[in-house]
């Protein structure tokens, strides 16, 4: 599949099959993610590798005393990967590594789709409850911010093609 196809064909998927996802895959998924642009090559993200069931069972991703009616992509995906991000490496100040961990984040999502595996964005970032849980349950240092959870894995669903493609938003040269 070509980049362009990926980009194009890529959906959320939040159903997925117990088949785990091998480490050579998921090593591509993050390599992808570090190849994404970054504002002065600073780089600001980590990213947290999740296989743990509990752990994922934990992951507090609803608000409190909320429950899916269902299991949601958290507890159907063999694996998750947390993209985090490191605002004190922003010597611009201006909060550019927001930026750089959707770049990332994004990146992983195309590579996923690509070797055939499912995944979806869930934010953590800017939720503070979400954060604060997160950094609890992983022992994530205080400077560092869980950004967007990838719950991912073989897709135990199918959707199409999106077309999203809008003349209405696009303008030339001025408003």
């Amino acid at each position: 599949m070509n980049a362009l196809e990926a980009i194009l064909s890529r959906r959320s998927i939040r159903k997925y099959t117990s088949q785990p996802v091998p480490d050579a895959t998921v090593k591509k998924l993050l390599s992808a993610a570090m190849s994404a642009p970054s504002a002065g090559n600073e780089q600001p993200w980590h990213f947290i590798v999740i296989t743990d069931r509990q752990t994922l069972d934990s992951m507090p991703m609803l608000p409190p005393g909320m429950r899916l009616p269902e299991p949601g992509p958290i507890q159907l995906a063999p694996l998750a990967i947390l993209v985090c991000g490191d605002p004190t490496s922003d010597r611009f100040h201006m909060g550019f590594w927001i930026l750089d961990c959707a770049a990332a984040t994004e990146n992983i999502l195309i590579a996923a789709h690509a070797e055939g595996l499912g995944a979806v964005w869930l934010p953590a970032y800017p939720d503070e409850e979400r954060v604060k849980g997160i950094r609890s349950l992983l022992g994530i240092p205080e400077h560092i911010v869980p950004f967007a959870l990838i719950p991912l894995g073989y897709p135990a669903e199918s959707k199409p093609p999106n077309n999203r493609f809008d003349t209405a938003r696009i303008r030339s040269n001025r408003w």
